[in-house]
């Protein structure tokens, strides 16, 4: 193939995927939609990926700047101006965290009955905030609204007491509701909280400890799916590809390694390579003997699957799953396979994936649309013709529906792959500088901004001491 040939493809994907967060956002306010089922919420997770896939879609001009710049300060007025309180009602959110899920037709907090009552969550609000900080890293022009733009993003980060939901033991926990108070579980160990306590470590206002940097670590384990000693990765329960994903959208850690890294060898990007890597040979054996399982599909993770049922598959009983986390080579697995894992995984193993784009765009046409891959499919679960359809109408399933927070991955690591955009406009952002050095990460490129970073850190220490 090409490289030409590649580049076509890759833009093919990429701009599908962003079409997503152009069709599937609320016009007046740009709250990006949970998923395509209609007359649901809002995700703030996922309005933290249109912020730089809309920035990335500008630079491949899919539209113009302003009309990313547009959006981009439409939404963050709306973030600021919505009302926090400690009240259940009317608000977006609470000691500058977020709901989970808004009301896209106004940014309050999504309840019943027309929704549900979603909770403060801490790892959206960092992926929401992450998105903030791209914003104000990469509008660094002289307009009046770049300026703006820089201003509200500035603020909204700076309102989230990050340390409010730190827990004796260094710790930080899931989120908060009105109604049932603190949530007890906390994230601990390895998984996509990397990115939530980096920018918790980073707040010049509300900041946790270094040790927690180092309380997350201490609930790290390795495994070994291949028996080779290159075959060790950090893991977590479950195993989904998200959690290998996620951090790496924003965060370029190539090179960079911290405590953990420098026992180990090997830095979190190659940690996530090793993890893709293992899920691509467990399709390959397909130790569970689902169909479809092979070199060319494989891909695990959260996300929607046949639904709750069992049915008989070669004989064997299987249990299926609706919404759920899946993942390889250790977590659980009813024969879904989610494209977008796959897909967000280009820049761990680029000629894996591009060979399983090619595969699917080519001979798995159903799987592809207006708004990129699927979300998932599952060539176990066996569809039966609707009445009046023929027999030869029996098909295998394949989710309707879209996901923003999947949608998003593809189009930022695709971008990270072609261009490093997001991985070079986050470097340049001081709080996440002054958060690696806190977090004891050294090198790679890094390296010339540790002094610097470390000044800062010093300098906004003692200014929360004197307030």
């Amino acid at each position: 193939m090409s490289q030409h040939a590649k580049e076509l493809l890759l833009e093919r994907v990429a701009r599908a995927h962003f079409q997503y967060f152009l069709d599937y956002q609320d016009k007046d306010t740009g709250l990006i939609l949970d998923r395509t089922r209609e007359g649901g919420p809002a995700t703030i997770a996922g309005v933290g990926f249109a912020l730089p896939a809309y920035a990335a879609a500008s630079r491949r001009h899919w539209i113009s700047r302003g009309e990313a710049v547009s959006y981009t300060l439409k939404v963050l007025r709306l973030l600021w101006t919505v009302p926090q309180g400690e009240e259940a009602q009317g608000r977006s959110g609470y000691r500058g965290y977020f709901y989970h899920f808004l009301d896209p037709k106004t940014g309050e907090r999504a309840t019943a009955p027309r929704f549900w009552n979603s909770e403060l969550s801490s790892i959206d609000t960092a992926l929401l905030m992450a998105g903030v900080r791209f914003a104000a890293a990469f509008y660094a022009g002289p307009t009046p609204e770049e300026t703006e733009i820089r201003q509200l993003a500035d603020q909204l980060y700076n309102r989230v007491q990050w340390n409010w939901l730190l827990r004796p033991d260094g710790l930080i926990g899931h989120g908060w509701s009105p109604e049932q108070g603190m949530i007890e579980s906390v994230y601990s160990g390895y998984s996509e909280a990397l990115l939530l306590y980096l920018l918790a470590l980073g707040s010049p206002t509300h900041p946790v400890p270094s040790q927690s940097w180092q309380a997350l670590c201490r609930r790290y384990k390795t495994a070994n799916y291949t028996g080779k000693k290159k075959g060790t990765f950090i893991t977590m329960p479950g195993t989904p590809l998200f959690c290998y994903q996620f951090p790496h959208c924003f965060v370029d850690f190539r090179g960079i390694k911290d405590g953990v890294n420098r026992k180990l060898g090997f830095d979190y990007f190659e940690n996530s390579r090793r993890a893709t890597l293992a899920q691509h040979r467990y399709a390959v054996l397909n130790p569970e003997n689902f169909l479809g399982y092979d070199h060319k599909n494989w891909g695990l993770t959260a996300s929607d699957g046949p639904g709750d049922r069992t049915a008989t598959v070669n004989g064997k009983e299987r249990r299926f799953s609706w919404y759920r986390e899946r993942g390889a080579p250790f977590g659980h697995d009813d024969g879904t396979i989610a494209p977008t894992a796959a897909m967000s995984s280009l820049p761990f193993a680029p000629g894996l994936v591009i060979k399983t784009a090619r595969h699917w765009l080519k001979h798995r046409p159903e799987l592809f649309s207006r708004h990129g891959f699927a979300d998932a499919f599952n060539d176990s679960f066996t569809i039966s013709p609707s009445p009046g359809e023929t027999a030869s109408a029996t098909c295998t399933w394949v989710d309707p529906e879209r996901i923003a927070i999947d949608q998003g991955p593809v189009v930022l690591m695709f971008e990270n792959h072609r261009s490093g955009l997001i991985w070079r406009t986050m470097r340049r952002d001081p709080v996440l500088q002054r958060a690696l050095v806190k977090a004891d990460f050294r090198g790679g490129w890094l390296k010339k901004k540790e002094k610097a970073a470390r000044a800062a850190e010093a300098t906004t220490a003692s200014s929360r001491k004197k307030h």
